[in-house]
């Protein structure tokens, strides 16, 4: 058993979102739902938790109220090896309502933090080289969607711009 589970809290949308994440993400399956019964505090029958997993990670949502709302403060980092998979996994969490942030980051359309980070990435910034280091932290400081050319090419010093990513 994992010995640690993220407990994510939705306004009634559990089920809905716990579909949604396991569509996008391979080795990814609900694998229970459990419902309230007479004695609530939900409708009897509705969705209490759902116990899903994505790329292997077990996760279990609630449905909730507006209560309690995902903020910045935590997020979920997707490591991608290629810019096809930042870029797939971009657009399938930032579909139907989700929101570009900054750096990398995405916020989904049920208010759940992203991060699509490129492993390379990691590499460029703790470079033992503090000015390729640095610069490859300034790119990725004025980007939205993370882009490996020109974070590769920052890194190098190399001015030209090739890649025409957001």
């Amino acid at each position: 058993m994992q010995k640690i589970t993220p407990f994510l809290w939705f306004n009634g949308q559990a089920e809905q979102a716990a579909k949604f994440y396991a569509s996008i993400f391979p080795k990814s399956k609900i694998r229970r739902v459990t419902r309230y019964g007479d004695a609530g505090p939900g409708p009897t029958g509705s969705v209490m938790t759902v116990e899903f997993e994505i790329a292997g990670q077990k996760f279990i949502a609630l449905n909730g109220d507006s209560q309690f709302k995902f903020n910045e403060s935590v997020s979920f980092m997707v490591h991608c090896k290629t810019q096809s998979e930042v870029d797939r996994y971009w657009k399938k969490l930032t579909a139907g309502g989700g929101k570009e942030v900054a750096c990398g980051w995405l916020k989904d359309k049920y208010g759940l933090c992203w991060q699509i980070v490129p492993t390379v990435l990691l590499e460029l910034i703790s470079s033992k080289d503090a000015a390729k280091s640095q610069r490859a932290m300034r790119a990725m400081m004025n980007m939205v969607k993370l882009d490996i050319a020109k974070l590769k090419q920052a890194y190098r010093g190399d001015t030209k711009t090739k890649s025409t990513r957001k």
